[in-house]
Order: structure tokens, then C-alpha cells, then sequence
């Protein structure tokens, strides 16, 4: 699964919309704002500023359903969060272009403005967040103090959800005996070049894909670069096409079962759902987060100021802060966003918290300078390295 983030520009239109013409409702309106219980949902900044949550449960019922998009039912258990919820509430999740990106569903907030398939939530990277507050509406859930400060708009216009390490997954049956490698230094070492002819991959293109720029961010902080220059990052996949090692095909689950991509640098919720899921096809994939090069990061979440089912929208955001949903996230082997809260509070599940990879060390999270320096940066210099 592929979370795409346009790095450089939003130009790419939204086929989306084609799909929608003549399905439309005044702009900036939204069909079941008002009228439930004489709330004005698309206004409500938190549950209890229009009657709590059985006002919020209600209204969103009477909408009856929930127009999420670029949703992958694999990609960090997302599959059983909607199908809970749709069972436990009785409103319908329409998924739009599940295999979507980060661009998409900016875009499609853009360009279906008004329309009832506009997207009510999004779920995207902070790249995409922070350019675009504009396009949000002001939300806190119940547990908004759970949620770290560093990692949600203090207006409560985007809040962290769930995130990951950049993990290293191996099939070592496809190494000719060589050792799966379990740190980017292993990756370029030339005495394993020719075991790993090929057979490295990231998930897509770092111009325009949040997990394969996080990849090159990781392999930057293994090889002398920082939150403050990713170039080494880029010199690295470089060093690793010249030794024959880099496969440009995006690693995906079925690459990696075909054995085409068998070491693959992806998040963790990636990597280690692929394990799950290739086990029982005879694929022993193991995931190692690498030492040298530990960087995690989260994805956000946001409700759309011109929502089609507001109600809706703001449920569903309760739903994933609760200890249900941030638990969900976790058994899809990504990380809540309110993991230490919930360990203060021995809400964690035990279970899903012992399936996470271990990791010893402390991430780093890049700012918002930070974050457009380095996508300018690889933008501007990967093609001409990789090409």
C-alpha cells in the first residue's frame, strides 16, 4: 500500500470529481448539518459544545453514512476500524479510491467542494496537514489531552493518529544464503552485492511518496545526515543503484510474495502486516527496525469544513481516539498516536502491543522548516542520482 504525498504541487486533477457531476449540493453547504437535534454540526468544534456525544450519535445515524477516501482495509488495520464502526453505528463508509494518495484526497477536498461524495474526513501526511488548515474544520475529540502537543494543530485542525518506525522487512530464502540485512549499513556492503543484486525496494517515489521519502530521511540519519540534511539519504539509494543492490519497483506485498522485491524499506505497519499475511503462504518475512537509521513518523487526521455528513465526520473522529480505535491501530502493528496515555493507563492491548517490533533508541521528528527543506531537496536532486 502506497500513501502517496506530493512533495513539490498539487497540479494533478482529481478523476473523482467526473464521477459525481449531477450529484451535487449548494457550495459550502452541507446535507445533514443542521437538523438533528438543532445542532449545526459543521460548526461543533468538540462533541460537548452541541449536546455531547448521544446528540453526536444520533445526528450521525440520521446521516447514515461516512465519505472516507484513500483508505487501504490493509494499510494499519483500517479494514476492521471500518467495518466496527459501520457495525456499531449502522452508517455506511463509503471508501473512495482506497489506493489513493495524499495528493488525491487534498485534491478532492479541493475540487468536490459542495458535492455529496466529497470526503467528510482525510487521513494524510503532515506534509499535506500543514499546508492546508484552511480546508479543515476545528475539531477536538474527548481525548484531545491524550494526544501529544507536538503532534496536533492546537486549533484542532489536524490531530496525529497513528505512526511507525521505517522498518527493513527480508525474505531470506531469496538471498542465496546471504544474511538478511537488518541496518542500511548492511544494505551497501559489497560483499553482500551481489545477494542483494536488485532485490532492495522502497514503497514508491520520494518526490511523491511519504513512505519511500521517509525511507530516504532514515537511510540520511544512518549515513552522517540529519533532521537538517536529507542529501546523504539520497546519495545513499544512489551508492546502492551503482552496486547493482536498488530495485526501482515499488514494494508492495504482492512484489515481495513474488519474490521480486524480497527486502523491502517500508513503515512498519507496512512491513509487518506483510508478514502476517505472507506466513501462512510459506514466506518467512522478518522486519527489523534498523539502529543506525531509526525515524518514525505520523499520519493525520482532519475533518472537511464543507463535510457532506458532518455529524458523521466527527464521529467517526471519536471513534478513532477511543481506546477501541487506538487500540484497532495497533493490532494493524502501528502505533496510536495516544500510546503513552493509554500506557499510564494500562488501556493498551497486550497482545497487539508485544506483536510491535522492538526498538531501542529515540526517534527524531523533523519541524515544519525541516520537513519542506527536505522535500524540496530530494525533489530537486533524486532523479538526477537514481535516473
Amino acid at each position: 500500500m502506497n500513501r502517496i504525498v506530493k512533495l513539490a504541487s498539487l497540479a494533478a486533477g482529481v478523476a473523482l470529481a467526473a464521477a459525481a457531476c449531477g450529484n451535487s449540493t449548494p457550495a459550502g453547504a452541507s446535507a445533514g448539518s443542521a437538523g438533528s437535534g438543532g445542532a449545526d454540526w459543521s460548526k461543533a468544534t468538540s462533541a460537548a459544545a452541541d449536546g455531547g456525544m448521544t446528540a453526536l450519535v444520533a445526528a450521525a445515524k440520521k446521516e447514515g453514512q461516512l465519505n472516507a477516501i484513500a483508505l487501504p482495509r490493509t494499510w494499519a488495520n483500517y479494514g476492521k476500524l471500518m467495518d466496527d464502526f459501520s457495525k456499531k453505528y449502522g452508517i455506511k463508509i463509503n471508501d473512495a479510491n482506497p489506493d489513493g494518495s495524499s495528493g488525491d484526497e487534498i485534491n478532492a477536498l479541493q475540487h468536490q467542494k459542495g458535492l455529496s461524495s466529497a470526503p467528510d474526513v482525510v487521513d494524510v501526511g503532515n506534509s499535506h496537514a500543514l499546508p492546508y488548515v484552511s480546508l479543515f474544520a476545528p475539531y477536538k475529540v474527548q481525548t484531545w489531552s491524550d494526544i501529544p502537543d507536538s503532534l496536533k494543530d492546537s486549533n484542532g485542525a489536524w490531530y496525529g493518529d497513528y505512526g511507525g518506525y521505517i522498518t527493513i522487512a527480508c525474505d531470506a530464502s531469496k538471498l542465496s544464503g546471504a544474511p538478511c540485512p537488518k541496518t542500511f549499513a548492511d544494505l551497501k556492503d559489497p560483499a553482500h552485492a551481489a545477494a542483494y543484486k536488485g532485490k532492495v525496494a522502497i514503497n514508491g517515489d520520494p518526490t511523491s511518496a511519504n513512505a519511500a521519502f521517509s525511507a530516504v530521511w532514515a537511510a540520511a540519519l544512518a549515513n552522517g545526515g540529519s533532521l537538517d540534511d536529507i542529501q546523504p539519504g539520497v546519495d545513499f539509494f544512489a551508492k546502492l543503484k551503482s552496486l547493482g543492490v536498488f530495485n526501482a519497483t515499488h514494494s508492495t506485498e504482492s512484489t515481495i510474495e513474488q519474490g521480486s522485491t524480497p527486502i523491502a524499506i517500508d513503515w512498519e505497519f507496512n512491513n509487518s502486516q506483510y508478514a502476517a499475511d505472507l506466513k501462512p503462504k510459506g514466506v518467512a518475512l522478518t522486519v527489523t527496525v534498523p539502529s543506525d537509521g531509526l525515524y518514525s513518523a505520523y499520519y493525520d487526521q482532519a475533518v472537511n469544513k464543507y463535510a457532506p455528513h458532518p455529524a458523521a465526520a466527527r464521529l467517526w473522529e471519536e471513534y478513532l481516539y477511543s481506546t477501541t480505535g487506538q487500540n484497532d491501530f495497533m493490532g494493524g502493528f502501528a502505533r496510536p498516536v495516544e500510546f503513552t496515555a493509554m500506557q499510564s493507563a494500562n488501556t493498551l492491548d497486550a497482545t497487539d502491543l508485544a506483536n510491535l517490533p522492538r526498538v531501542n533508541g529515540t526517534p527524531q521528528f523533523p519541524t515544519a522548516k525541516q520537513l519542506t527543506n527536505a522535500q524540496n531537496a530530494v525533489t530537486a536532486k533524486w532523479a538526477s542520482a537514481l535516473g
